[in-house]
């Protein structure tokens, strides 16, 4: 996230995320949100409404996440860069497309809850004599911190 292209977005998934693979066996999900904007006409004193919007993609292990964890109509947050994608139609016709490149995806906690459910990094292990960033499933996050001091 650099050269000042950075955006964060709160809205609705608009439809449920699309899991595919690339060739090499790399995981990508794209969906839709939609980002509601409302204000009060200063002259009519009337509530307005504007909605927009994008199409979101994610990659690799986020893809998967987020494919198992997202449905249509739930408010999620997503942090990402904004790209812009051209094709060529059959016809010969030239299109392009701005998305949004997501970075984090996370649920809104804002008129919800959320349980979180930490995924067993691949990878990692005794065996390869690395240290898991993230703790396997059903066992508690390594700490460096006391529970008497605040971690932030």
């Amino acid at each position: 996230m650099s050269n000042g292209n950075t955006i964060t977005i709160v809205g609705n998934v608009t439809r449920d995320p699309e899991l595919r693979f690339t060739s090499s066996g790399q995981a990508t999900a794209t969906f839709g949100i939609a980002v509601n904007r409302r204000w009060q006409n200063r002259q009519s004193q009337q509530w307005e409404e504007a909605t927009s919007f994008f199409d979101v993609v994610c990659w690799r292990e986020m893809a998967e996440n987020a494919s198992e964890s997202l449905t249509k109509g739930a408010r999620v947050i997503v942090t990402g860069r904004l790209e812009q994608r051209n094709w060529e139609t059959q016809d010969g016709e030239k299109r392009s497309k701005v998305e949004i490149i997501a970075d984090e995806i996370g649920p809104s906690l804002r008129w919800a809850t959320a349980q979180i459910v930490r995924n067993e990094r691949k990878g990692f292990g005794i065996d390869t004599g690395e240290v898991p960033i993230a703790a396997p499933v059903g066992e508690p996050a390594p700490s460096a911190y006391s529970y008497e001091e605040e971690p932030f």
